[in-house]
């Protein structure tokens, strides 16, 4: 990263300033009125930037904290999510980020004031609930921390609010910082994961298996919770096998009883942003595996999705009560 964009407005930002002096050095700085210029610029190659991307500092105004699309859930009857980084460091040949951006830049809003006090109103809403508010809907909330300092910020922030959930979607092993913090009960660390052989096949970048068992079973030993994330399910014709060893691997390095929850999801795109993908990478076999277009939507055929639920669900529910396990679906 040898480029750093910065809207005008948050030129003199505390955190701006903070962050340019860590990470400024040697990096061409360029201001911008707004990073939508950058960001939306027509004919970009997203394949191109993804190998030498750019940060753009910027101020998210409005449109903060959302709800949840139908279907996305870990119990809760109160969802909402919030993304203070858009674009994430890997490269899962299946990640709906390619497909719905124009860039592979990083946008990071360095206003986390301003989301911290829209999650308060939401709260302010729902007196006496508990509300859950997802992180890493638009990015990795863990991978980017040493330059976003997020968790610094947003951990002691959740902590004076116990009514409010805070779910840390992640595939990184970058947990050092979670470790520096003292264990809060209201916020769960949820790991994204796919057996090894998937995994190095078409999530690019991302950590090595054994490395995220390791991070897991430190924060769990250091007292946080730990969710499980298997989202999406990729069908392979040794499917059962490998998530069988996957379930096996995951429960001999942590302790299934302290697991918060587990949610499962399906390879699905919307049929305009699977074209895109696919011309990006024609012959990704991820991509060429048999799939079915029904209501403009790209997925596996619905008798392979439900053998692929039965089967994997058969499985984990040895592991964690089926109170804990959740499909996250539009349907």
């Amino acid at each position: 990263m040898s480029v750093i964009y910065v809207e005008s407005r948050v030129l003199n930002h505390p955190r701006t300033r903070t962050l340019l002096e860590r990470i400024g050095q040697h990096k061409t700085i360029i201001e911008c009125d707004h990073y939508r210029e950058i960001f939306n610029r027509k004919s970009q190659s997203f394949r191109i930037q993804k190998q030498h991307p750019a940060l753009i500092l910027a101020e998210k105004p409005s449109s903060r904290v959302l709800p949840t699309p139908p279907g996305f859930g870990i119990g809760g009857q109160k969802n909402y999510y919030f993304s203070h980084l858009l674009n994430c460091p890997y490269d899962c040949r299946y990640c709906f980020l390619q497909g719905m951006y124009q860039s592979a830049h990083y946008v990071l809003f360095v206003n986390y004031e301003d989301f911290q006090s829209d999650i308060v109103t939401v709260l302010e809403e729902h007196q006496d609930e508990v509300v859950t508010f997802f992180s890493g809907y638009d990015s990795d909330s863990l991978a980017f921390n040493p330059n976003t300092q997020f968790i610094e910020n947003f951990i002691p922030f959740f902590e004076k609010h116990p009514r409010a959930l805070l779910e840390l979607r992640t595939k990184s092993a970058n947990v050092k910082s979670l470790l520096n913090c003292q264990p809060i009960q209201n916020a769960v660390v949820a790991f994204s994961m796919t057996p090894d052989s998937i995994s190095r096949q078409v999530e690019h970048r991302v950590p090595k298996l054994s490395q995220r068992l390791k991070a897991m079973k430190q924060l769990q030993v250091a007292g946080w919770r730990i969710g499980l994330r298997f989202d999406p399910l990729i069908y392979t014709d040794n499917f059962q096998a490998l998530y069988d060893q996957l379930l096996t691997d995951i429960f001999s390095s942590i302790d299934s009883s302290l697991v918060h929850s587990v949610s499962t999801g399906l390879l699905r795109f919307p049929e305009k942003m699977y074209q895109k993908i696919t011309a990006m990478y024609p012959k990704d076999k991820l991509l060429a595996h048999p799939l079915e277009v029904n209501k403009k939507i790209v997925s596996y055929s619905k008798a392979r999705e439900i053998d692929m639920l039965n089967s994997f669900h058969k499985k984990i529910a040895q592991y964690v009560p089926d109170t804990s396990i959740f499909k996250c679906s539009a349907d």
